[in-house]
This record gives structure tokens, sequence and C-alpha cells, in this order.
């Protein structure tokens, strides 16, 4: 059976965060709960991965973060809607920086 790749012109919104207390369980579940929250307010969001990283000993891999989500959307314009829509700001302000030290977000459109 043959895997399929993601079609082209979808974007994969990828953010990695680190805790300014790393490794503290209560505020890791609160960053992760906030980001399940949203496929159910947020149509734009096509599909979403969330949680801790993959402990690795290889060192091309960094494991070093607390939380990563990988949310997929439709294009680019439903990328900009949730990036803007009232539910992902609140959670931005009231949640993600109060505890985050450190955020990264790669976004990729797919070929």
């Amino acid at each position: 059976m043959g895997r399929k790749t993601t079609a082209k012109g979808k974007v994969e919104h990828v953010v990695l965060i680190w805790l300014k207390d790393p490794g503290n369980a209560t505020d890791r579940a609160k960053a992760i709960n906030a980001a399940k929250r949203f496929p159910k307010e947020l149509c734009e969001i096509q599909h979403l991965s969330v949680g801790q990283p993959l402990a690795s000993e290889r060192p091309v891999v960094d494991d070093s973060f607390d939380v990563g989500l990988i949310m997929r959307f439709a294009n680019q314009a439903d990328l900009s809607t949730y990036e803007k829509h009232p539910v992902h700001v609140k959670a931005v302000n009231e949640v993600l920086k109060p505890l985050a030290a450190k955020l990264l977000v790669y976004d990729v459109i797919t070929d």
C-alpha cells in the first residue's frame, strides 16, 4: 500500500515552545490543552498534532523544547485567518506569553 503526501498548496504550521520553567508538567499541560481547543473553535484547522518532544540521542535532533504542535491549513489565507482569530489571540496572550521563554514557528507550503 502506497503512502500519500500532503496535497500541494497546504500549509503546515509548526510551533515549538520552550517554557519559562522547563519541564514543568502543569505548564506543559496548559499549553497542550490550549492548542487542543483550537480545532473545536477554528474551522480553518484541518489537522492538529500536539505534544512533547520525543527524546533522542541523535545529534541532528533538537529535543530541547517543551511543547510542539503542527497544524495543517488548506492554504495561506486560512493560516492568516487563524493567526488573527480572537480564540488564537486570546490563547497567545493568556496562556502562551505567560508560560513561554522562547517560541519558534515554521510555516511550510507543500509542493
